[in-house]
């Protein structure tokens, strides 16, 4: 019986070599652990460190809602998930454009741009998807948790005060806006043409579509008031378009850490249709709870008063072009927390157009305030 001896495989030739030549041996082992020192070097590399660059920067300005700006730039090293967040600083430092809506997206080819309201310094963020943006901070942000990079600048250059024209309406002196603002998620065209008083001393308000698009309305007290009753006299606005807003309120635009020292008593449906409730009384930010209160304002002339005291506002309504002793209103709100003090704040009564996708504005549309009241 003959056993089978075992197959014994050929040497490869690499073996060959390296036994018979010890040199290529040690070469072929320098070749191989040279690509593993490769390889463990690429998948190693070090991340880039994220950087933003400013391409526009807006002109430095006292803010305000009133004026709006692009500001965009570019970023380097972000990864996926990552957006721009940006402040501007007036008083303090403000989320742009609005708290609700404060992220940028980052192009494909690592461009960013946004809408911004006006600010003496400007800070762009990249941030993670994790990050909560504040809607105003007391001082400059920083890197650190979920904010990656940070990039402040000053504002470029200033802009000169806004063009107005004079009227005149229930004893006192007011501008008329003739320039654009944004507003109400659109930016409004103003014209002076909407604004005039009759032969009875009304205030006449109007939306009218001209060549250039639908223009508003806008008249501004030409001096402070400060504490005090503020009562107006208005023509039923009842049955408005969902898409215009009528607006009497504040407004301080040095007065930033203040919320701009802003009240507001206002009628719309802000878009909203239906709506049973047609009308607000606020102080600002609106976006803070207990900040608003709304109602149905019913049809017919309307009178409105305000009282804004330290610590208080009281609003209320009455049906009526006078509030009689004893009468009573149909729809009244008292706001003690975050009431402002006085400053610089003007009176302003606006009549403008909301974004609205569902009722868009279609018609001319005009409202008519009898009387203001100011007592001290």
């Amino acid at each position: 019986m003959h056993l089978k001896q075992p197959e014994i495989a050929a040497p490869s030739r690499i073996e060959v070599a390296s036994a018979t030549c010890p040199v290529f041996g040690i070469l072929s082992a320098i070749v191989f652990l040279s690509a593993v020192v490769l390889v463990a070097c690429r998948s190693g590399k070090p991340q880039e460190t994220p950087a933003i660059t400013f391409t526009k920067i807006p002109p430095a300005a006292r803010g305000g809602r009133e004026r709006v700006d692009t500001i965009s730039g570019r970023v380097s090293g972000a990864r996926p998930g990552q957006r721009i967040v940006i402040y501007a600083k007036s008083g303090p430092w403000w989320v742009q454009p609005w708290p609700e809506h404060p992220f940028a997206s980052i192009e494909p080819d690592s461009i960013w741009s946004t809408q911004t309201h006006l600010g003496y310094e400007y800070a762009a963020l990249l941030v993670n998807a994790d990050y909560h943006p504040a809607p105003t901070i007391d001082v400059a942000p920083t890197v650190g948790g979920s904010v990656e990079a940070l990039k402040i600048v000053n504002g470029v250059g200033s802009l000169p005060d806004l063009p107005v024209a004079p009227l005149r309406f229930s004893g006192y002196d007011w501008k008329v806006r003739t320039v654009s603002a944004a507003r109400g998620g659109l930016n409004n065209l103003y014209d002076a043409d909407n604004a005039w008083t009759d032969e009875s001393g009304a205030l006449h308000l109007r939306i009218s579509n001209k060549p250039a698009g639908w223009t508003c309305a806008q008249v501004v007290l030409a001096r402070s008031l400060g504490y005090g009753t503020y009562n107006f006299v208005v023509r039923d606005t009842a049955h408005l378009d969902p898409a215009v807003v009528l607006s009497l309120h504040t407004y301080d635009d040095s007065a930033g850490d203040q919320h701009f020292r802003e009240w507001d008593i206002e009628i719309g449906r802000w878009g909203r249709t239906p709506s049973r409730e047609n009308a607000q009384f606020g102080i600002q930010p609106f976006y803070v709870p207990g900040n608003l209160a709304r109602f149905k304002e019913p049809p017919g002339t309307l009178t409105y008063s305000m009282l804004w005291e330290p610590g208080r506002t009281v609003f209320k309504a009455f049906r009526g072009s006078s509030i009689q002793s004893g009468a009573r209103p149909f729809s009244e709100h008292t706001f003690t927390s975050g009431v402002p003090s006085p400053g610089q704040e003007l009176l302003e009564a606006m009549f403008y157009i909301v974004a609205s996708k569902k009722s868009p504005v279609q018609k001319n549309t005009e409202v008519i305030i009898d009387k203001f009241e100011y007592l001290p």
